[in-house]
């Protein structure tokens, strides 16, 4: 039996990100060995897969890399739990669910999204204090996400912070959410977004079927009655993926914005440059630093032979500095031909279904900058997110300078 390749850094050793020195060991492991084996570490022994053509190839396999085996992340469960939601099934029930999601997400709901992010962000952005120094993460990145994620869900406005806690923990990854006295807080205060949930559930039940999410959830044949664990799961998801990912790619436009000045001078003189944009500042931050999979079957991979039942975790962010992609890859680019090509929303059957909101999101705040001809301006480094999962900003102190 051929010798495996072995991982040298533990990269879910999450000091890597917040002490921002993840790029060396991704880019020696790109170049020497794409698909690496690490025994030891606080989640187990796994599999790193970190070229871009081979996370596309896993992705478009789900029958082979199964994402209900297991979990959708490096640890087993959230809080130690089994956690069944959507982009933790394979089909067919992947499809039946994801299908209901889907669809309030149409060209139509976006339009209608797009005039409601942009009236909240102009909102926003004319509170701003300029001249003062304040947190970009607390005054900008959490509220504008916040605010859209409730109007998509329909929460109640005056509780809608209550989503940024419950995001929180549902995103967390790391060892100090595996032990008991953690899980029973987390499945405590899950608990409390069910029940808050289930309220406004059973409204929707009650009313005739609407174009709403929740509406269509709960008339749906495919969600209309899951159990109570696969409910929290999907609610959970939900403010996850409309929630942590956004927020940290607003974020990290700051620090690109500030480590490339010329590249915001450039959208300042051609504006129409602002989509493709927000798609560069999704690759060069990577807001998901991984998904993970389980083998179905004995395969090999990169000249690895993977065993059935084994984990395998897709570093979203080594691909997107792949320089067989990406040519000069830790430049922040606003005119990078293919931007678009970045595995930051996922591929295959699992890409997220909330894609088309996020950027609608990250457009709108860069536009709203551009327009007001504002310069951001960081008063000390970013406090990084400690967690091998979300690749996050959790503070920002900024200053605006107005031109």
């Amino acid at each position: 039996m051929t010798a495996r390749a072995l991982t040298p850094v533990d990269l879910s050793d999450a000091e890597l990100y917040t002490e921002d020195r993840w790029r060396e060991p991704f880019a020696r492991l790109r170049a020497e060995a794409p698909v690496s084996w690490r025994e030891d570490s606080a989640y187990g022994g796994y599999w790193s897969v970190v070229s871009h053509e081979l996370i596309q190839a896993v992705e478009l396999d789900p029958e082979t890399w199964s994402s209900q085996i297991g979990n959708i992340t490096i640890a087993d469960g959230v809080a130690g739990q089994e956690f069944p939601n959507f982009i933790a099934m394979d089909p067919p029930r992947h499809t039946e669910q994801r299908r209901v999601v889907a669809a309030a997400f149409t060209p139509s709901q976006m339009a209608k999204r797009e005039q409601q992010v942009r009236a909240r962000t102009k909102e926003l952005f004319d509170a701003l204090p300029v001249g003062e120094t304040f947190d970009w993460v607390d005054r900008v990145s959490v509220p504008v996400t916040i605010a859209m994620l409730a109007i998509v869900l329909d929460f109640p406005w005056g509780e809608r912070m209550n989503l940024r806690k419950w995001s929180d923990m549902a995103s967390n990854v790391s060892p100090e959410v595996m032990n008991e006295d953690y899980s029973a807080q987390f499945f405590a205060e899950m608990g409390l977004m069910l029940a808050r949930f289930d309220e406004l559930l059973e409204a929707r039940r009650q009313q005739e079927p609407a174009d709403d999410l929740l509406s269509r959830m709960i008339h749906s044949e495919a969600m209309g009655n899951l159990t109570a664990l696969e409910r929290i799961a999907n609610i959970a998801l939900l403010i996850v993926g409309g929630n942590d990912t956004t927020r940290n790619s607003i974020s990290g436009f700051i620090e690109a914005a500030h480590k490339f000045p010329s590249e915001l001078e450039r959208l300042r003189a051609d504006p129409s440059l602002i989509p493709n944009a927000a798609q560069e500042i999704i690759r060069w931050q990577s807001p998901v630093t991984h998904m993970r999979r389980t083998m179905t079957r004995d395969v090999a991979l990169g000249g690895q032979q993977l065993k059935e039942g084994e984990k395998v975790v897709l570093w979203y962010l080594a691909a997107n500095r792949d320089e067989a992609v990406f040519a000069d890859a830790e430049r922040f680019d606003v005119g990078r031909e293919n931007a678009r090509r970045h595995l930051g929303f996922g591929h295959g059957i699992h890409r997220c279904v909330g894609a088309r909101l996020a950027e609608i999101q990250i457009c709108t705040v860069i536009e709203e900058i551009i327009q007001r001809g504002w310069r951001i301006v960081p008063q000390e480094g970013p406090t990084r997110l400690a967690s091998p999962f979300l690749h996050g900003i959790t503070a920002y102190p900024v200053r605006i300078e107005a031109a």
